[in-house]
């Protein structure tokens, strides 16, 4: 039993870029940042979203079909306030390059040349365009060539942006034919339980716990903390201006971390029989948080959600399908005997009143949440769970070249 699910890569190209046309693709991303801001700010004077784009239309110096992509990621940054509104509206005020959205066949176009690149086409302005070839990893170039030979692939929207001074394409490509097993066909769960510095992981198989791993990734916290200090002390200062460009240097930060993490994630399921991911369904959890100002600042901004979709997808990819859980007494249950007691936990020390059985906390709430995904698509066959191994730690690297983990060790 298997389902057929669309799945969808973005590719990392860097632009070697004809002549001096460089300098028309930079004058286009910085038209599209004045659409994005001006597409903000009728949004926010309660202008209909359905006009804003014919509006903006008329006046940017971008071909049509590129300016309506971008107003249209703009207004998902407004619907994204009115979903989730604890995080404030989106600025206005943008500073610097912004990305060139555009739809394939229509904004920019891709080909294969006699030498066995990839050549590409960006319509930067009306009756102006940017020509020259791709450059990157190998595995996307062969991905992308791929999609430009099959009818299995479908090549979609592209981003063209700047990042260190240089330009880059970041292609959107689509398979429909790829499949991911069945969550009910699954031989190994991992509970997944995700915190403000680590996730933790517990595989759960027939014949019990096989194996755990927590994943510490403290350099998120203390780096968004660095920043949040930075931002005050630039408020107070009276110099908002860089304000924005703070908050994405944060933000890229974030994300370059999160994405590492989600892949140590799905390469440590790989290595058991037929893996599927357990997640805890958290959707609801910021409207039941009220923990004082700054408590609920840290809590509003763990990144819980982000690594559930990163590892999510990437494990798509590989053909392990997701699950999600009921999170309810995940953290307070004892494994051991399911005696549940808010007392049970302090900090990243669990000990059972119970059966006095002691645990490192976020553990113990993985194998909670591997029980809760057997018994969910195993019909309730959950195994004994008497015996435990030892907790194994691992942390990623802060900082350099080198893209892993350190090596795990374990705990007592």
């Amino acid at each position: 039993m298997s389902g057929e699910t669309t799945l969808i890569k973005t590719l990392v190209f860097q632009l070697a870029v004809e002549s001096d046309n460089e300098r028309l693709l930079y004058d286009a991303t910085l038209e599209a940042r004045s659409v994005y801001n001006e597409t903000i700010r009728l949004a926010k004077q309660g202008v209909d979203w359905n006009e804003i784009p014919d509006r903006i239309a008329n006046d940017a110096g971008l071909v049509k079909n590129t300016t309506q992509r971008v107003v249209a990621k703009a207004l998902d940054a407004m619907e994204n306030y009115h979903e989730y509104d604890d995080f404030g509206q989106p600025s206005h005020t943008k500073d610097g390059t912004y990305p060139l959205r555009a739809n394939y066949g229509e904004g920019y176009t891709l080909s294969l040349t006699d030498d066995g690149e990839i050549a590409f086409r960006i319509s930067v302005k009306p009756y102006k365009h940017v020509k020259g070839v791709l450059n990157g990893n190998e595995a996307h170039l062969e991905i992308l060539k791929t999609a430009l030979a099959s009818d299995e692939w479908k090549i979609s929207t592209a981003e063209a942006i700047w990042r260190d001074d240089n330009p880059e394409l970041h292609v959107s490509v689509t398979n429909t034919d790829q499949t991911v097993r069945a969550k009910e066909d699954s031989q190994t769960v991992v509970g997944v339980d995700v915190n403000e510095d680590n996730v933790a992981l517990a595989a759960l198989a027939q014949d019990g716990v096989r194996e755990t791993l927590v994943i510490d990734f403290p350099e998120i916290k203390f780096e968004r903390h660095r920043y949040l200090t930075i931002r005050k002390r630039v408020q107070k200062a009276g110099k908002n201006s860089i304000h924005s460009t703070l908050e994405g240097c944060e933000k890229r930060f974030v994300r370059d971390r999160l994405h590492k993490v989600s892949r140590h994630i799905v390469e440590w399921c790989q290595q058991f029989v037929q893996p599927c991911i357990v997640f805890e369904d958290l959707k609801e959890m910021r409207d039941s948080i009220d923990c004082g100002t700054r408590m609920n600042r840290r809590l509003h901004r763990l990144p819980f959600r982000a690594i559930q979709y990163y590892t999510s997808y990437k494990g798509s990819f590989e053909g392990i399908p997701t699950g999600w859980i009921d999170p309810e007494y995940t953290s307070q249950q004892c494994p051991m005997c399911g005696h549940t007691e808010r007392a049970n936990r302090r900090k990243k020390r669990f000990k059972c009143r119970s059966c006095e059985h002691q645990d490192h906390s976020d553990r113990s709430a993985s194998v909670n949440i591997a029980a809760k995904g057997v018994n969910k698509t195993q019909d309730g066959n959950v195994p004994a769970l008497d015996n435990l191994p030892p907790v194994r730690k691992a942390r990623r690297q802060a900082s350099g070249a080198v893209d892993a983990p350190t090596v795990a060790r374990d705990i007592t």
